[in-house]
């Protein structure tokens, strides 16, 4: 048999490229081993000169890589790889999420997690009877397989319990809060009239309890009882972790900048991309400030490049360079690189409209920010109260954020506080990431923060809490999004807006969901469930 027919360099580059469109989250293994997360990291990817360069940088660590093959498997993409100056290829391989355990260990270590669980839990409540203790899949109520689930029961008495083991991905482990609401909601809903569900325990690794406490604190105590314990896995001992409104909210906020200045500080640099720019492509292009010192060319919310404005090192002696690439990747603009930008930008211009195929990496690529792009254009389509102000993008930075959500913030006519969170597809953890943020912008306005720091200039900011408003396509909304946002406590203003299909053409509502809308976690519904 004939050895396979070598890939042409433009056909690996775009291969990368696709599978960053479909995998934000990607992370870069290499013998087994995170070489970069590129929540994290940069890359840039070219075809030129023959070859399909990667190029990998992050604080930690550069890597540069030319890529003779590509191997796809069943969710990864095996790279063959070679070093400059050495023949012997060797193998990366892009994993779409964080866990790259392989199958067997990650099952491996949930069935022992399972385990240890059921004995604490026997161990430090006695009285109580494990029962029904599983990990299975089950998609049609959205449990997976890195959560351990049960009751414990007494009499006619039973609690919900969920569990997440220390092994697996911190995402995960953050995220057990919504399984947990979910899986109260399903016991209750299949108790058959013979048991009453007090509430839910959460339990997670010791050590892990801080985003969870958080979001605890803010679910609704007239629905159920909520509690949170750590489990210490190499002594089975379980510890209660008392809930807090104000833990985990590390916030960076960093002073507002003036739009119009960090334009003029780099018109010459403007000036210079924008004339390499087809008519076409420039008048769909938004030239936006993203801080003092950098100016973003974004096309339906995806940044295709940027301009830089710093110092020469060694020098004080101001400069601007310029970058370009989609997602994650980044390459400087020079003469040498000018023809691959070039072939960016036309593939950006045939691939990135309302009407391209949605097959197109460069079309599937950053939706959040397409949607951005959209309603910052006019945000009365979501509320007539909105749509005066100015829009914050990704505000500020938070311990913990999802890289696929996207947070705006707004006020309304009246000077109260807005948040929206939008998402492009279904997303089961939206409302509690939501809640995150929310928490964080309320703790800032009320500390006068956001007004001391320069944001909403002119703008005399209401005293009351921030409006939350969660926002998705129709059929791209997770069934579980209601059940979860009506276990929060009445204290948070939300409202959940569905916009049509078509909004990359037109945005419109077409169902809105506001709190106090029916109460799916009805405690007089407290029965048992039989497992």
């Amino acid at each position: 048999m004939p050895p396979p027919a070598a890939q042409p360099p433009a056909a690996l580059a775009r291969s990368i490229e696709a599978f960053l469109a479909d995998h934000p989250c990607a992370n870069i293994l290499e013998d087994g081993r995170l070489l970069f997360d590129l929540r994290l990291a940069s890359c840039s990817v070219s075809a030129d000169h023959g070859r399909c360069l990667l190029h990998l940088w992050s604080e930690e660590r550069n890597l540069v890589r030319t890529i003779s093959a590509i191997q796809p498997r069943r969710d990864t993409l095996r790279l063959e790889t070679r070093r400059f100056g050495q023949t012997k290829p060797q193998t990366l391989t892009l994993v779409p999420d964080p866990d790259f355990r392989t199958p067997t260990a990650r099952d491996t270590a949930r069935r022992r997690y399972l385990r240890t669980l059921e004995q604490s839990l026997a161990a430090h409540f006695p009285g109580w009877t494990p029962e029904s203790f599983r990990s299975a899949m089950d998609l049609e109520h959205s449990f997976g397989p890195a959560y351990a689930r049960g009751i414990l029961t007494k009499g006619q008495s039973a609690w919900a319990i969920i569990g997440v083991g220390p092994e697996e991905p911190l995402a995960t482990i953050d995220g057990v809060l919504t399984l947990g609401i979910l899986w109260l909601d399903y016991c209750r809903d299949h108790s058959n009239g013979r048991r009453v569900f007090h509430g839910l325990r959460v339990i997670v690794p010791r050590g892990a309890a801080a985003t969870t406490r958080t979001r605890m604190a803010w679910l609704n105590p007239a629905l159920a009882q909520w509690e949170l314990c750590e489990l210490n896995p190499s002594t089975a001992e379980l510890t209660p972790s008392p809930l807090g409104h104000d833990g985990n909210l590390a916030i960076q906020i960093p002073h507002a900048f003036d739009p119009q200045a960090a334009l003029e500080r780099s018109t010459v640099a403007i000036d210079h991309l924008r004339s390499l720019l087809p008519p076409e492509l420039l008048a769909a292009t938004e030239i936006r400030p993203r801080g003092a010192t950098e100016i973003a060319f974004s096309l339906h919310g995806l940044e295709y490049a940027r301009i830089r404005h710093g110092l020469v090192p060694g020098s004080f002696v101001h400069r601007d360079e310029i970058f370009f690439g989609a997602g994650p990747s980044e390459t400087l603009l020079d003469e040498t690189t000018q023809d691959l930008f070039l072939d960016l930008v036309d593939r950006l211009f045939r691939g990135r409209h309302s009407l391209a195929s949605a097959n197109d990496p460069l079309f599937r690529l950053q939706p959040e920010r397409w949607l951005e792009s959209v309603l910052r254009r006019d945000l009365s389509v979501l509320a007539t109260s909105l749509g005066d102000a100015h829009v914050y993008s990704q505000m500020f930075a938070a311990a913990s954020v999802s890289c696929t959500l996207l947070d705006l913030v707004t006020v309304t006519r009246q000077g109260r506080l807005a948040i929206l969170e939008l998402k492009a597809g279904d997303d089961l953890h939206l409302p509690l990431q939501a809640l995150d943020y929310w928490l964080r912008i309320r703790m800032l306005h009320r500390a006068g923060d956001i007004a001391r720091h320069g944001y909403f200039p002119g703008v005399e900011l209401s005293p009351a809490d921030p409006l939350l408003y969660c926002v998705a396509p129709a059929l791209h909304i997770h069934p579980a999004n209601e059940t979860v946002l009506h276990a929060l406590a009445p204290a948070i203003p939300w409202e959940f807006i569905a916009v049509d299909e078509h909004w990359r053409e037109q945005c419109r509502v077409v169902l809105r969901k506001r709190r106090n809308e029916g109460l799916p976690l009805s405690p007089d519904s407290s029965h048992p469930v039989e497992i």
